[in-house]
């Protein structure tokens, strides 16, 4: 495919008539529509058809618009990293952590990232989703790291990869646990409860969980930021549930005991990012290391 052709027929899409692409690119409309013959000859299809005086896309333009539009983002993403790339100095990783993600498994699915062969500087973000996946699409962030995947809801083009799996475990204060003898979960019945907020993949699947285990547990907060959450856990005011793949950060205060845990109930981890085959040096760093931790889990 001549390139050419195809950054002529994106002018010609993009700007809505053949005229108007011709004037912004300073080439004549006969130009232009010679060219997109040509482009339209080598795919076999017809891209555009003409609708009284205007001209829209056939069903193969605008799969062809989906792609060019791909290739030539990725155009301009490339002549400004390389325009901007540190000369004699780390390369920049930058990259978003949302909020429910466990600060310590954060960690270990970046740390890899930095202990690479390249020298690499990490810039974190920590925010809400909404908030990453916006700085994600105009190229402010490499990477999101979520707890789910892109919301339905938010229009942007970008991939979800998916990293790890867990199960979920449920901590309260040891004061507070004091004296409950009842199994687990029904031990949930007994106890005020703390969970992730309502944008949480979590919180998702945690609703439906407890109703079938009977439990009807007392909701006395609920925290978008997980961190914040486990602080009011420890504090004794009420048992909170955290993925099982990252409990040893709640438990290492020597605060907090495990009511339980459930793997029924189960939380994924992904790596968003623009691209759609990961070839980042960092992200395929990030997507190892959580195979690694992945693997650890299934070992008995």
């Amino acid at each position: 495919m001549n390139h050419k052709h195809l950054f002529y027929f994106w002018k010609v899409a993009k700007a809505g008539s053949v005229a108007r692409a011709a004037e912004a690119i300073n080439v004549t409309p006969q130009t232009l529509s010679g060219q997109i013959g040509l482009l339209e000859s080598s795919l076999g299809a017809e891209l555009f058809v003409r609708q009284g005086r205007s001209i829209v896309l056939t069903e193969a333009g605008k799969l062809a618009l989906e792609y060019a539009d791909e290739m030539f983002a990725l155009s301009a993403e490339l002549e400004v990293m390389i325009k901007h790339h540190p000369k004699g100095r780390p390369a920049e990783f930058r990259v978003g952590v949302s909020d429910a993600v466990p600060k310590s498994l954060a960690c270990r699915l970046l740390q890899p990232a930095i202990d690479g062969a390249q020298s690499t500087r990490i810039v974190c973000r920590e925010w809400q989703l909404d908030r990453l996946l916006a700085q994600l699409a105009v190229h402010q962030l490499d990477m999101v790291i979520s707890d789910g995947p892109i919301p339905p809801s938010f229009s942007v083009r970008a991939y979800n990869h998916r990293l790890l799996e867990s199960g979920v475990t449920f901590l309260a204060a040891k004061s507070l646990v004091a004296g409950n003898t009842a199994a687990f979960p029904a031990c949930l019945n007994a106890l005020p409860l703390l969970l992730p907020g309502e944008d949480s993949a979590v919180r998702t699947s945690l609703q439906p969980w407890l109703e079938r285990q009977r439990v009807r547990a007392r909701i006395v907060g609920e925290f978008d930021d997980m961190a914040l959450m486990a602080a009011f856990g420890k504090a004794g005011s009420g048992a909170f549930p955290v993925p099982s793949v990252a409990e040893e950060e709640f438990l290492a205060s020597g605060e907090l005991a495990i009511l339980g845990r459930s793997e029924e109930l189960r939380v994924s981890y992904f790596a968003i990012s623009v691209e759609r085959r990961l070839t980042h040096p960092s992200v395929l760093a990030v997507t190892q290391s959580a195979q690694r931790i992945g693997a650890e889990q299934d070992i008995p």
